[in-house]
């Protein structure tokens, strides 16, 4: 609305929680230090649960859902779930955050504030449902609309542009090495969709690195990093 300042959106992703490298306190932490950005929305691209082998302690639905509850955002938190949710109990990893106030998205949409949000279920596990979260958008009206998924890999499946995507899953590489690069992004397009912002044929992507890991507890040249995406007029 005119004189309102555009609304700012904190993109989290790939938590990952287990300990020692994410435990739930240090989850904890980390949320009340993001709240000193002052998002409007903040929205968490999937993969909550860790399931990592070399883990000390592997934690509930419920310990990884609580710290999550500590965003202060006056339109609230959104969550869609990852491919590591769903390889481990996706269904009351969901109800768990639900329980705490957070909305869970699958294939279907919500408005907050001026924002449609669309959240596409994981593209890794074959649960996306483009047309279905497009016509859940539709349904809403009209608004700013941007799309939550865990994976970037969705965004060539895309019909048209939306003000922004917002994903995780890459890590960034994780494993970044002088010389060689990554070992891998984890994605089918290779580095397309590696990292950071990106202008995907004028279709805006943010790739967030993570606050977790995957398998190893472990980051080398690819630091952990969350996104303030602003949303305004294009110039």
């Amino acid at each position: 609305p005119a004189g309102q300042p555009p609304p700012t959106i904190l993109l989290i992703s790939d938590v990952l929680v287990s300990t020692p490298d994410m435990s739930p306190p240090r989850l904890t932490r980390l949320v009340g230090q993001l709240n000193t950005l002052k998002p409007d929305l903040v929205v968490i691209a999937g993969d909550l649960i860790s399931g990592k082998r070399f883990a000390t302690r592997h934690h509930t639905p419920d310990e990884i859902a609580a710290p999550l509850a500590g965003f202060k955002a006056p339109l609230g938190t959104v969550a869609v779930l990852g491919n590591h949710d769903f390889w481990h109990n996706a269904p009351a990893q969901a109800t768990a955050l639900r329980k705490r106030g957070i909305t869970v998205l699958a294939n279907s949409a919500v408005r907050r504030g001026p924002l449609i949000v669309g959240g596409i279920a994981d593209e890794v596990t074959g649960h996306d449902d483009v047309p279905a979260t497009y016509a859940a958008m539709d349904a809403l009206g009209a608004g700013p609309r941007v799309l939550l998924t865990h994976s970037p890999d969705v965004v060539p499946k895309l019909p048209k542009p939306v003000a922004a995507v917002l994903t995780g899953h890459t890590h960034c590489g994780q494993l970044v090495f002088p010389m060689i690069g990554a070992l891998t992004y984890s994605s089918k397009y290779g580095d397309r969709f590696a990292c950071g912002r990106i202008d995907a044929g004028g279709q805006a992507v943010f790739v967030g690195a993570g606050l977790g890991t995957s398998i190893l507890p472990l980051r080398y040249g690819a630091p952990p990093d969350v996104w303030l995406v602003t949303l305004g007029p294009k110039e």
